[in-house]
């Protein structure tokens, strides 16, 4: 256990979220994804549902401000302008945990291309279907020098 980072982020978790560089993206998906045929590298967060993942990952990643969009969910059937209630639920948590950051609905060759290229997936029991985002890695900012 650590202070101040919840304990559902376990080592293998925290030690990719660290790895990840600037720009580098993370795909959280659930039960039903085929994430072992898709990852470059896949953490199992077995028995674990997508939106408190989402809200741990987020308490401590920071998401890309460099671009204009950083976070990707999935479509209901492939169509962008379809959101099902646990999509609603994941821009809730963006929206309090990355301000300012609006959640893009991909269609469905879309989002799967992108996961394919992601640093990692992390794959869940969600078992809400289309409960699958990604997240762009920002940077942290040097405190500004203050002068004395």
């Amino acid at each position: 256990m650590l202070i101040g980072i919840p304990s559902l982020l376990g080592p293998e978790l925290l030690a990719t979220l660290r790895a990840m560089g600037h720009g580098d993206e993370i795909a959280l998906v659930d039960g039903n994804y085929p994430a072992e045929e898709q990852a470059n590298r896949l953490i199992r967060a077995d028995g674990l549902h997508l939106i408190p993942v989402l809200d741990a990952i987020l308490s401590v990643l920071p998401v890309d401000d460099f671009v204009p969009e950083t976070l990707f969910r999935a479509s209901v059937k492939g169509d962008p302008s379809v959101a099902d209630p646990v999509h609603l639920e994941i821009e809730a948590i963006c929206t309090r945990r990355a301000p300012g950051r609006k959640v893009v609905a991909l269609a469905g060759a879309d989002f799967y291309a992108r996961v394919r290229s992601a640093y990692a997936i992390v794959a869940t029991s969600e078992p809400r279907l289309y409960a699958n985002i990604i997240i762009r890695k920002g940077v942290i900012y040097p405190p500004e020098n203050k002068k004395s």
